[in-house]
């Protein structure tokens, strides 16, 4: 599998998806200046965490008009795997790639801490190596992670299998109780129809390694490397 990682000017979370994509496909990824108009021949894109552009209009609305992201969409209609963590999911849903939009977070305040995941779909190439069901855990970091979607779309995303996780108890029990920031159905991560784009708020990178603390999010780039290779 090839793989690259756009870089988006107040990025902070590229370097360490940089480190577990290498960890997981013995080599490293392409690291992308949002500016280039090209891809190199990638199998896989993700668009990282941070806060691009400063946030300053909204979360992701300008780094959804980086040059890049035309190439990365026009790739993505053809079936190139994306990826988007926190940041990379709100530019994703600005991009168009994804339905729905990521809104303030129901206490307006930023949250920075672990959170139980359960895995809604094994069936894609992101979560193969889970099981529908699992419990994992994930840190997030993110001030805008409140998920909304239209009634219609939402049905229709749950009939296509497109919510890929949801924010659950350590039992796996989803709640009021177990939602950190007032997402719609606790929905913290949603594919295309495809199942060829994910976007998630939590942060698999920050828990791909023993040496961190934990492993669980090792076992997303595990899965796209035997997909992908």
């Amino acid at each position: 599998m090839k793989a690259a990682v756009i870089v988006f000017p107040g990025s902070n979370c590229d370097r360490d998806v940089a480190v577990a994509l290498e960890a997981s496909m013995g080599a490293k990824p392409h690291m992308v200046w949002h500016r280039d108009t090209e891809l190199p021949a990638v199998d896989l894109v993700v668009v990282p965490g941070g806060f691009s552009y400063g946030d300053y209009l909204r979360c992701g609305a300008m780094a959804a008009h980086s040059p890049v992201m035309r190439e990365v969409k026009a790739r993505a209609a053809k079936g190139m795997r994306v990826l988007g963590i926190c940041n990379g999911f709100q530019i994703l849903t600005e991009a168009g790639l994804l339905p729905g939009v990521l809104m303030r977070n129901r206490d307006l305040k930023f949250i920075c801490r672990d959170v139980h995941l359960r895995v809604e779909n094994d069936r894609t190439d992101f979560c193969r190596l889970y099981r529908t069901g699992d419990v994992v855990r994930f840190p997030i970091a993110h001030a805008e992670g409140n998920y909304s979607v239209d009634p219609r779309t939402l049905r229709d995303m749950e009939d296509n299998g497109q919510i890929a996780f949801r924010y659950c108890g350590p039992d796996g029990g989803v709640d009021a109780a177990a939602n950190p920031n007032g997402a719609l159905g606790n929905i913290a991560g949603i594919t295309n129809e495809r199942h060829t784009v994910l976007g998630l708020m939590p942060h698999p990178e920050r828990l791909a390694d023993e040496g961190l603390g934990g492993s669980d999010g090792r076992l997303m780039f595990d899965s796209l490397v035997e997909a992908l290779s």
